[in-house]
């Protein structure tokens, strides 16, 4: 199972309401809306994405890494690279 298996529900949840965001920009280029309006929309579906990234990571650390940390060794250390990577990566966006 996943670090982000009791989150699963939750997330697929967001994740539509992610789309449907999404949906609704493309929608609203098409109507011509005002392009600001257009922007805050832009902005919402981005901190909704982030938000959903950021439980990801937190079950990731919180169920993954720790395990990993528990049994030590080379593998611990993959893990600790690999979420930093990723949250490197998050920054960077």
């Amino acid at each position: 199972m996943r670090g982000y298996g009791e989150d699963k529900s939750k997330i697929i949840a967001r994740l539509r309401r992610i789309e449907g965001q999404v949906h609704a920009i493309e929608n609203m280029v098409e109507e011509d809306r005002y392009c600001i309006d257009v922007l805050t929309q832009i902005s919402a579906s981005n901190s909704a994405l982030e938000s959903v990234a950021l439980l990801l990571l937190q079950d990731h650390l919180s169920h993954c890494v720790r395990q990993a940390a528990e049994n030590g060794g080379e593998v611990a250390d993959e893990k600790i690279e690999e979420v930093s990577t990723a949250v490197a990566r998050l920054v960077r966006s």
